[in-house]
């Protein structure tokens, strides 16, 4: 197996971190769209598979733009959903099975179901218990958009489809919950959807394995491969269970249960293929990577091309949970642990100051936090800003962006207990 797009050599200091030093040291680089031109620039082996994703993905957004200007030709269009929180709501998934057959539980499902685009996704942050969609009435949230745009057949056409927040694969687990409580006639249309979603993230992988975050495809960071928030083994984890066809996932058809199967497969490879390798071992991961060369990536203009140990350590506890993992697995668990261990910061704390600021303060007593982002090239952390700028010190940054990102955390800490037990019995 091919490992790694980024073979890098770190000197890593004991005590990985630099308080001090104050630079700015770069502007952050947008990633990527996926498009004709770039994908002209691919391996020649890998063109057509890419050509036909990308066709793939504008058929599908003419579909669903059409769709909506034809519910909205001749008359007004209803104002868009109700923003949710972030993540959504209204769609739990651990309540007791019966709870599912209910009036609440039925409306719930029927909003989803109106709500799905004509690919087969969702849309984000919704509160999924208020009024099911109405002809001409938008798939997502477009609420912050100027008024005189909303009449428009295509006001701001943002993630409309997205494995972001939990999207699409919440709604796809919360309609397998109603239509197994339902096993008759009346689950029917729920069983129909939840088909319609798993049909529509497998067709959004990547010819790779991977997913981006918003299908069909948006453009700028949204095309590239995204490990940001769980989204990609949310959606792993998600066609795992489809393919197992057990529980709630028992009316799913052979044909399809063995493409979310072989997909989860896909998927696994290419966050093995995607994993950092520096002087020769395999280390950690970005927030997201390119599509294409699977190299690490920007996404927001704060959010510099860095290893993310974050988003790492949600990757590695998805790694330890696998039932047999293989040797490439192993190795890629150990690295990461490694790398984890060697830039823990030990002896600060992230916490408002007396200004009510967020800083980095001492405090022998505490837990090790660290950085969200670190420099590919140093293994050093990096912060950045609204306006692009990348810099080696949080204090740098405007009062703004200090305290409204977690750039340091106690996460990764979550990967290093597990690993105390899972390595015992994977050596």
């Amino acid at each position: 197996m091919r490992r790694g797009s980024l073979l890098l050599s770190v000197a890593v200091a004991l005590t990985p971190v630099s308080i001090a030093g104050a630079a700015t040291i770069g502007h952050m680089t947008p990633a990527e769209p996926i498009t004709a031109e770039r994908i002209a620039r691919a391996p020649r082996d890998e063109r057509a598979a890419w050509s036909a994703y990308l066709a793939r993905s504008q058929q599908l957004m003419a579909a669903d733009k059409a769709a909506l200007a034809e519910e909205r030709a001749g008359g007004a269009a209803p104002s868009s959903p109700p923003a949710g929180p972030s993540g959504g709501a209204g769609m739990p998934l651990d309540r007791p099975p019966a709870w599912y057959a209910s009036p609440e539980a039925r409306h719930v499902a029927d909003n989803i179901v109106s709500f799905q685009t004509p690919a087969g996704g969702w849309g984000k942050n919704v509160d999924r218990t208020g009024p099911v969609r109405r002809a001409g009435e938008h798939y997502v949230v477009i609420e912050n958009l100027p008024a005189n745009a909303r009449t428009d057949a295509d006001p701001g056409w943002s993630y409309v489809g997205t494995i972001d927040n939990d999207a699409t694969t919440t709604e796809i687990r919360f309609l397998a919950r109603v239509q197994a409580a339902l096993p008759g006639a009346d689950g029917a249309p729920y069983r129909a959807a939840a088909l319609k979603g798993v049909r529509y993230l497998l067709a959004a992988q990547f010819p790779n394995g991977g997913w981006p975050q918003v299908f069909p495809l948006q453009g700028g960071y949204h095309d590239a491969l995204t490990f940001n928030d769980d989204a990609l083994t949310l959606v792993v984890e998600t066609l795992a269970t489809v393919g197992s066809r057990m529980g709630d996932y028992a009316f799913v058809p052979a044909s399809v249960a063995g493409a979310a199967s072989a997909a989860s497969d896909r998927a696994l490879a290419v966050i093995l293929r995607s994993q950092v390798v520096i002087d020769g071992k395999p280390a950690v991961w970005g927030q997201q990577h390119d599509a294409v060369t699977l190299a690490p990536v920007g996404a927001r203009n704060f959010e510099p091309i860095a290893l993310s140990s974050s988003e790492s350590a949600d990757l590695l506890m998805f790694l330890m949970e696998q039932p047999a993992p293989s040797r490439e697995v192993i190795a890629a668990v150990n690295g990461g642990i490694a790398w984890l261990k060697a830039h823990q910061i030990v002896g600060y704390d992230w916490r408002p100051d007396e200004k009510g600021v967020r800083s980095v303060i001492a405090n022998p007593a505490a837990a090790p936090i660290w950085a969200r982002y670190y420099d590919p090239a140093t293994g050093r952390p990096i912060f950045g800003d609204r306006d692009r700028t990348i810099h080696d010190d949080v204090a740098e940054l405007s009062v703004e962006r200090r305290n409204g990102y977690a750039w340091y955390g106690r996460g990764p800490a979550k990967a290093l207990k597990a690993y105390q037990q899972w390595s015992l019995r994977h050596r």
